[in-house]
């Protein structure tokens, strides 16, 4: 209008990576995330028949261990780095029920198709599937869940935006 144009607002969203009730990082059963020793952010636990990881934020696949129970993510315009450990204790399967649909230096958008996650290997595993989506790097601000808090929420659902 009037020929003003307006800026066009770079915002940063955290999405949550599966389907499940969205909880604090606090309540999950691990002491190393529990106490935020490796950052803070949040947790899903996942519904059970939901099988697919997405990407929470937008960035570079930066970690990706053969065991694809983790697999990091770097924001590099903003500095921010995401670890996305899928299931507590998850590594001890070697990469057995995972199967990696992205690779390292890749390129993702938030809500990009991450891993796919094989139920029966889990169930049979008898792991804990909670996923943690901690800030590694960059982000130092508190992780507001606010309405999200013990809800179920669908993969992809915005937790956090900041411009």
């Amino acid at each position: 209008m009037f020929g003003i144009k307006r800026k066009k607002v770079d915002v940063f969203e955290v999405v949550t990576p599966i389907e499940g009730i969205c909880i604090p990082i606090t309540a999950v059963m691990d002491e190393v995330f529990a106490k935020k020793m490796m950052g803070d952010g949040f947790a899903i636990r996942p519904s059970e028949d939901t099988n697919q990881v997405v990407a929470p934020i937008s960035g570079k696949i930066v970690a990706l261990p053969e065991s694809k129970h983790a697999i990091g993510i770097m924001d590099e315009t903003r500095g921010v780095s995401v670890l996305v450990h899928i299931g507590l204790d998850t590594v001890g399967l070697n990469g057995r029920g995972f199967t990696a649909h992205v690779k390292l230096n890749q390129e993702v958008k938030a809500g990009t198709l991450l891993v796919t996650l094989d139920r029966q290997t889990m169930a049979t595993a008898g792991l804990d599937m909670t996923t943690i989506v901690v800030f590694t790097e960059g982000y130092t601000g508190e992780v507001p869940l606010g309405s999200k808090l013990h809800q179920q929420l669908a993969a992809g659902t915005p937790v956090l935006k900041q411009a």
